[in-house]
């Protein structure tokens, strides 16, 4: 009988290509998303079922669980995916904006967690996977907001791993790098027009806006990413990080290779930090 996973966030970028990923590979796919869009399934209408879920809803949850169920019979994986990001200066970030972030991206994925556990206990295990970003373990500027949800559930995660592993259920984090082609980096950038920038922060900010422009790593995409969140999914070890993209493969390098000093020299050189500290010195 084919293996079925549950994916979130399944309306575009790596949620719509892993779910993709996933029906060609033989699985079956519950492709999820807050409206939705049927024509996921015109590429493989057997294998993929789209439906409703929202991760800020615990019966939204519950009810695609059950119709995922209803149609193929059983649930081996969850892909925690849905996800929202913001650039902005943290001092002008609005508390409610941040406190949505993380309803999507902690809480949301603590509620799916919540609703799946009992059923993959229940049914003897499965997996767990959780996207989360190699700002998850190498913090960037501008993303104060986006970075702590990702460290959050790169705890969450790790802590998880040890706790379900009594009930032979598996966790495992995937950590793609900057995949600026995706409608993610596009819907980051709307989310960040409606912010304003004080007005101390203005150079800096816009020196920091052109640097990531000229992103110092070679980048990662959606189908790296996809092929990282299914080898996790068919990976029987304890393993629980999977790195996707070059761009995360070198954070990773730097971040563990090394000293932290030589490792924040590396990063403030790396991000444009140093530069902009060096022209600040020439003016004054």
């Amino acid at each position: 009988m084919p293996k079925t996973v549950l994916i979130t966030g399944s309306s575009t970028g790596l949620g719509n290509t892993t779910a993709k990923k996933f029906a060609k590979e033989g699985w079956n796919v519950i492709a999820t998303m807050r409206k939705p869009d049927q024509r996921l399934t015109e590429e493989n209408p057997e294998r993929i079922f789209v439906t409703g879920l929202d991760v800020t809803k615990p019966a939204s949850i519950e009810a695609a669980i059950a119709a995922g169920i209803n149609r193929f019979g059983r649930i081996d994986a969850v892909v925690n995916n849905a996800g929202v990001s913001i650039l902005s200066i943290f001092e002008a970030t609005p508390m409610d904006i941040t406190r949505g972030i993380f309803e999507t991206n902690v809480f949301g994925v603590m509620n799916v967690i919540q609703a799946i556990t009992p059923y993959f206990r229940e049914e003897g295990g499965g997996t767990i996977i959780n996207i989360t970003s190699n700002v998850g373990f190498a913090s960037n500027p501008l993303l104060a907001v986006y970075v702590s949800t990702k460290h959050a559930i790169e705890g969450l995660s790790e802590s998880l791993s040890y706790e379900l592993e009594s009930q032979n259920i598996s966790v495992k984090l995937v950590e793609p790098g900057a995949m600026i082609t995706t409608n993610f980096s596009s819907n980051t950038m709307a989310a960040t027009q409606n912010l304003s920038v004080p007005q101390a922060y203005q150079p800096y900010y816009e020196h920091m806006m052109n640097c990531m422009l000229d992103y110092p790593f070679e980048s990662s995409d959606e189908n790296q990413a996809a092929d990282q969140v299914y080898a996790a999914a068919c990976d029987p070890s304890d393993r629980l990080r999977y790195l996707a993209g070059p761009d995360a493969e070198e954070t990773a390098r730097l971040r563990w290779s090394q000293s932290e000093e030589k490792y924040m020299k590396t990063m403030r050189e790396l991000l444009g930090q140093t530069a902009w500290r060096n022209g600040q010195a020439g003016i004054q």
